[in-house]
């Protein structure tokens, strides 16, 4: 240990570095997404607890309803790939390319939301609403949250996307917003199954 510090020119527990070797902005992000898990897993704790002590559960998604669900599926998944890459540019110092890699993710949220206002629509309309029964109750409350992250996270990548471009940001901003994309993309994959296929009608 002596010799540490002489080589150093202080001690080798000064501070000045960080213990787990993960800045505060990263940190910050995985006690946020810690924290957000919890809430989503008592949302669907609670959504699997009433589907299955019900014995009538609505089941209106027939086969159109679970492509344009898988279309969404899709648009998320794609979305995380791209924003792999704007990460991966964003760490080459590629300032164009990780702007246009996070312009395609913000394309794939923005897909994403408008199908699935849509969808919400279509049900409204054949008369399935938040206060028409358990199910719409449930149903448009996961889905209401996981939308309204998906909407925070367009915003969040947009203002990182632009700032980045413009020398404001730096690779490591980029890279913590893609972890919360991933989170985002990362809860629908249990959402999508939960209520689209465990409620088809077929």
């Amino acid at each position: 240990m002596a010799e540490i510090a002489n080589e150093t020119g202080g001690s080798a527990w000064g501070g000045g570095g960080s213990p787990y070797a993960v800045s505060s902005k990263k940190l910050g992000m995985w006690l946020f997404l810690m924290s957000d898990t919890l809430t989503f897993t008592a949302f669907l704790i609670a959504y699997s607890y009433v589907r299955l002590a019900s014995v009538d559960w609505p089941r209106p998604f027939g086969g159109a309803s679970i492509f344009m669900a898988s279309v969404m599926t899709f648009c998320l998944l794609s979305s995380s790939l791209t924003m792999v890459m704007a990460v991966s540019a964003a760490k080459r110092q590629q300032m164009r390319q990780t702007f246009l890699w996070m312009l395609a993710t913000i394309a794939g949220g923005v897909l994403f939301i408008i199908l699935h206002t849509n969808e919400w629509l279509t049900l409204i309309h054949e008369g399935i609403t938040p206060s028409s029964s358990l199910f719409g109750a449930s149903f448009f409350t996961l889905t209401g949250l996981h939308m309204t992250h998906v909407t925070g996270g367009v915003i969040y990548l947009a203002i990182v996307a632009f700032g980045f471009k413009m020398g404001r940001f730096e690779a490591e901003d980029v890279e913590v917003s893609g972890l919360y994309w991933h989170f985002v993309d990362l809860v629908w994959m249990f959402i999508f199954p939960m209520l689209y296929l465990m409620s088809n009608e077929l």
